[in-house]
């Protein structure tokens, strides 16, 4: 059977980290994946559940969160409501709240390797992780970026260090987003270790890159961009895809979108024929 576990940290700036565990209670010890959403993202976004569960019921532990500075509350945990937190988020805040999630894994679920997933900026995340943590033995990343900068515009960050903040809007929602300049003086002061394709040439362990190739947010190029800077990575396109391959929120089919079961099925293929993580 299928189980869920919830647990909660203590992340950057002293706020709280959300998460859960899935996993089938026929391999409570199985090899474990833990899974760093994107930007305007959250652990409960569209159908995170059900490639949760598509990983449990495939020989997996799955973990999933939401970092510290996402927006989301305990109170309101299927939108970014927040936006006070939100608007304060850094990359460096969430690189911290990255670490102490892999540290609550080694000290509590008994592994001492585990698997990154990364989405969009999640993506960028996962890849400096996987450069830097000696406990990442296995890289994914579905739509990644390649620079934290390419979530906003060159020619806003004049207005940005003027006005000491910026909107973004939800796509969905249309709802206007603030983000504080401080998440652009932190890239800017932290630019060399916040280099995603310096990192990228520094991951030594097996990394599969999935891109859409229709994703108008993260173009294709961008992930020829990853292949190109580690010629060791396995680069897998699925066909007129886009960014969130299919899902959309809030996703009530009982089955995952077409597109993003091809994600999940070739990122299962990659982990089996990983000998170094089964």
């Amino acid at each position: 059977m299928i189980h869920n576990e919830e647990f909660s940290l203590i992340g950057a700036n002293q706020k709280t980290i959300t998460g859960d565990l899935t996993y089938d209670d026929k391999n409570t010890n199985a090899p474990l994946i833990i899974f760093i959403h994107g930007f305007k993202g959250f652990k409960d976004w569209g159908a995170h559940h059900l490639v949760a569960r598509y990983f449990a019921q495939n020989g997996y532990r799955y973990l999933k969160f939401n970092l510290s500075h996402s927006g989301v509350t305990v109170q309101k945990p299927n939108d970014v409501s927040d936006m006070e937190t939100f608007a304060s988020n850094t990359v460096s805040k969430e690189m911290l709240d990255v670490d102490l999630v892999i540290d609550y894994a080694l000290q509590n679920l008994g592994v001492n390797e585990v698997c990154l997933i990364g989405h969009s900026r999640g993506g960028g995340l996962s890849i400096l992780q996987a450069a830097n943590h000696p406990h990442v033995k296995a890289l994914i990343t579905w739509s990644a970026i390649a620079d934290f900068s390419s979530l906003w515009k060159k020619e806003q960050e004049a207005e940005w260090r003027k006005e000491g903040k910026i909107e973004v809007v939800n796509a969905r929602t249309k709802e206007k987003m603030p983000l504080n300049v401080t998440l652009l003086t932190d890239f800017e002061e932290n630019k060399d270790k916040l280099n995603i394709l310096a990192a990228a040439k520094q991951v030594h362990v097996p990394w599969l890159i999935v891109q859409g190739t229709d994703d108008v947010n993260v173009p294709l190029e961008t992930a020829q961009k990853l292949a190109d800077a580690n010629p060791n990575s396995r680069l897998a396109k699925i066909e007129q895809a886009n960014h969130v391959y299919g899902a959309s929120h809030p996703y009530t089919n009982e089955t995952l979108p077409p597109q993003l079961l091809q994600v999940c099925e070739k990122s299962l293929a990659f982990l089996k024929t990983n000998t170094l993580y089964l």
